[in-house]
């Protein structure tokens, strides 16, 4: 259902507010450039600090500009709040996404237990296809195997978007969930190497920036031209790295300013990357071939 490279977009601000034409220009341009699937509101959209209404509206332009182009729209509807998150899932339903992504609750530190009823009352709740993600540096826990293996049962979790840097568990995943359950990694550095062990594509920082490049690599995975996937994925590994030098999304905003598609701008508390980080990000970037 979902597979290849998938882009975790970032949220464009302007003047403080939401970049709606900016946004909206994104997002074709990703689409041209042969993204397989869009994820507004995620971790790199700066979701925390969107307000329910902001997030709401960014999921809307997501899904109005990528209809009638077969590329299917994955909202973040995370919280670490059940109720919140079944009430951004219910829109995006509402809305027409095509699948709801719901990140761990961070900060609350919820066990096994706690994970696995806040997911599968959101499911329950909202019959819509959910991915659920898993990214312990950013909530401060992980979901582990069991847990997925548990909620893979539930009639519409689809999937993962894992990103624990773990490189064993798309293996040890797919061993026991149902069949067909999705596995898509949430770290470019290692996507490949968690294709190679059981996934089905990413869910990219990289792809904001690089679609083509991403979208190439994937392409050249599937039909097992490894020494084209090499090749990009040289390309590629210093900006993977480069990005995250600082605190996501700050490198990869100021990475689409210099491609002309965004600005750097972030909302308080994250800033804009330092100079030191800027050139790595460039450097990075001349490397890739995407600016001279």
């Amino acid at each position: 259902m979902f597979a290849g490279s998938l882009v975790a977009l970032i949220t464009p601000f302007k003047d403080g507010s939401v970049d709606e034409k900016g946004f909206e220009k994104f997002v074709a341009w990703q689409i041209k450039e042969g993204t397989d699937g869009l994820v507004p509101c995620g971790t790199t959209g700066e979701s925390p600090t969107l307000s329910m209404d902001e997030h709401k509206r960014v999921i809307d332009i997501c899904i109005q500009a990528a209809k009638g182009s077969g590329v299917p729209v994955i909202a973040g509807t995370g919280s670490n709040s059940t109720d919140e998150a079944i009430e951004l899932t219910k829109h995006a339903k509402k809305a027409g996404a095509d699948a709801a992504m719901l990140v761990v609750p961070y900060y609350n530190k919820p066990t096994q237990e706690g994970m696995f009823q806040h997911f599968k009352t959101v499911a329950e709740a909202v019959d819509i296809p959910i991915l659920l993600y898993n990214v312990p540096p950013r909530t401060g826990c992980d979901l582990q195997v069991d847990t997925v293996v548990r909620l893979s049962q539930v009639k519409n979790i689809v999937g993962i978007k894992d990103a624990s840097y773990d490189m064993a568990r798309p293996t040890l995943t797919k061993m026991r969930v149902k069949k067909g359950f999705i596995q898509l990694s949430g770290e470019d550095a290692s996507a490949m190497g968690f294709m190679a062990q059981g996934g089905d594509g990413c869910i990219s920082v990289t792809a904001n920036v690089a679609p083509r490049l991403c979208a190439d690599m994937h392409d050249a995975w599937k039909a097992r031209n490894l020494d084209k996937v090499f090749e990009i994925q040289d390309r590629l590994m210093p900006l993977h790295k480069a990005l995250f030098v600082e605190t996501s999304p700050a490198p990869v905003k100021y990475a689409c300013e210099l491609v002309g598609q965004g600005s750097a701008k972030l909302r308080l508390p994250l800033v804009e990357c330092t100079e030191a980080t800027k050139k790595q990000v460039r450097d990075a970037m001349v490397h890739a071939g995407l600016i001279n």
